[in-house]
């Protein structure tokens, strides 16, 4: 999976990866949902341990084009484990209290205590983008964020917090099919606005925005990966065995109980 990860080098084109890209035929779609189902089992087990071990915290972070499959990535990713050990955050418009602080502040507050999983359904990497783009904030702000984020996530890392972070990244071609699938389908209109028409046409600014952001911001200890979503069932596979893997290296055992339980029988 190493090969969608953006290395810290400043070098990652976004136009050099393609959103179509599988590295298996359209048929192997069947086999890639039953490894996905295994991956979604080892994720359960994985939760589990982290939440039993009490020692590590894990922060998720999803962005993408609208219609890029963040909630599908949810859905489908953590069908399985516990949620009590798993918390989503979507941040929206900030309001006024939020608008009152630092852009930090109302990230800060929503990480991941220990034992848990936050998913973080966009970001604190909407001020480096959405900013960007609608020329929110003068240039001057923007610019200097890259550095409050990275150090904000080497904090975050140094506390305990392993970071992953996946750009889901389509074509504007498969964009354009799913806006007109929301359109067309009856129960799939709530989640069409007529605001994501207007963010379509800034297609452009926000992939230049995203690959300045990719390049800038993917670390060691918080690296990005560019995950092909034009194809929903590799999209999914490729996150949950990334996530897996990472999970797996972090080693993690069951706590030891409390004293000797051997000689105890429940009457």
């Amino acid at each position: 999976m190493d090969r969608y990860r953006v290395k810290p080098n400043g070098e990652f084109r976004l136009a050099e990866v393609d959103p179509s890209e599988r590295l298996t035929h359209e048929e192997g779609k069947s086999l890639g949902n039953e490894y996905l189902e295994e991956l979604t089992l080892r994720l359960r087990e994985l939760q589990e341990l982290l939440y039993a071990q009490g020692k590590h915290r894990l922060l998720v972070v999803l962005q993408a084009m609208d219609s890029g499959g963040k909630d599908g990535v949810i859905r489908h990713v953590f069908r399985s484990v516990n949620p009590q050990g798993v918390k989503v955050t979507s941040f929206k418009v900030p309001s006024s209290r939020e608008r009152a602080h630092d852009y930090l502040w109302r990230v800060h507050r929503e990480t991941p205590a220990t034992g848990e999983i936050r998913i973080f359904n966009r970001s604190h990497y909407e001020d480096v983008l959405v900013v960007r783009v609608h020329d929110l904030v003068p240039a001057s702000v923007w610019e200097r964020r890259y550095d409050h984020i990275r150090d904000f996530e080497r904090m975050l890392a140094d506390e305990g917090t392993t970071i992953l972070k996946f750009f889901l990244h389509i074509s504007r071609e498969e964009q354009a099919e799913r806006l007109q699938s929301r359109l067309d389908t009856p129960h799939k209109r709530w989640k069409f606005s007529a605001a994501d028409l207007e963010e379509r046409k800034h297609w452009d600014a926000y992939q230049e925005a995203f690959e300045v952001a990719l390049n800038r911001t993917s670390t060691e200890r918080a690296p990005w990966y560019v995950i092909p979503a034009n194809s929903k069932w590799y999209r999914n596979l490729v996150t949950a065995r990334i996530l897996v893997e990472t999970l797996e290296g972090l080693e993690m055992t069951y706590p030891e109980p409390e004293g000797d339980l051997s000689g105890i029988r429940i009457e």
